[in-house]
């Protein structure tokens, strides 16, 4: 898949002048590398964002048409906004086709779901790592790698040195003293939620003293309340006694 990226010689330069731009709708770039001086360019904004939507673009040689001059370049970096997601800058590099390059390219991942490890035993897939670094080349870049799990079961893994590469390309993450971990297959973790139970008896115990209490509560209560209706008889009585003495002494009186 060849890829067409078209581009303009940008004179202003600036930090408000790339603003402008921007608002204007265009994504200023840099086109540096090979025998030329490094040069300001300008891009189209929609027509690079619907190129960076293609895998192949962030790992292939692109034509750069600029100014109606095509050369080889190759994305190097790219700055993107972080709330609006547009591109605000990119960095192309001219491409020697006689020496090599050091680049990025991603693994694709195959046979996933029908491995044994996770059809047969349930296993969980973790990619340790998505991308490798690779020389070759620009004539022998691949767009990605393939990673193979058909024969993975629970507990195996696929190492940096089990994979194939093309013919042309050098895996410079690979020594005797490094062969790192690309993929492998896992049992499932379970979480094991803690449940803390109340015995039934003990409940029922707090029950039975809970209606203990509310019945004593309610029996003093009782006590207290006849306590107060006795004295309140005996104070009436004694005003009745008095009351009648008081009587008993007018007749009395009266009589002498």
């Amino acid at each position: 898949m060849k890829i067409e990226i078209n581009a303009k010689i940008r004179e202003a330069k600036g930090t408000g002048a790339s603003r402008r731009l921007r608002h204007s709708g265009k994504v200023p770039g840099i086109l540096y590398g090979g025998e030329n001086n490094s040069m300001s360019i300008e891009l189209d904004s929609k027509d690079l964002f619907m190129q960076f939507k293609h895998e192949a673009f962030h790992a292939s040689i692109l034509t750069l048409n600029l100014d109606g001059k095509k050369e080889p370049v190759l994305l190097r970096a790219f700055q993107m906004h972080p709330v609006r997601n547009t591109i605000q800058h990119i960095d192309l590099q001219r491409i020697d086709e006689k020496k090599k390059l050091n680049v990025k390219v991603p693994f694709h991942f195959l046979n996933e779901e029908i491995a044994p490890g996770v059809k047969l035993e349930g296993g969980v897939v973790s990619h340790i790592m998505v991308e490798v670094d690779i020389a070759c080349l620009p004539k022998d870049l691949p767009t990605y790698i393939e990673v193979d799990l058909i024969n993975l079961s629970i507990g195996d893994s696929i190492h940096l040195s089990d994979i194939k590469v093309p013919e042309g390309v050098e895996l410079t993450g690979l020594s005797d003293e490094s062969d790192p971990i690309i993929t492998s297959v896992s049992k499932p973790k379970v979480v094991v939620e803690e449940v803390i139970e109340v015995a039934e008896g003990e409940e029922g115990e707090e029950g039975e003293e809970g209606e203990e209490g509310v019945e004593a509560a309610e029996g003093e209560e009782g006590k207290e309340g006849d306590k107060s209706a006795k004295g309140g008889e005996n104070a009436e009585n004694k005003e009745n006694k008095e009351n009648k003495q008081s009587s008993d002494d007018s007749k009395k009186e009266s009589k002498e």
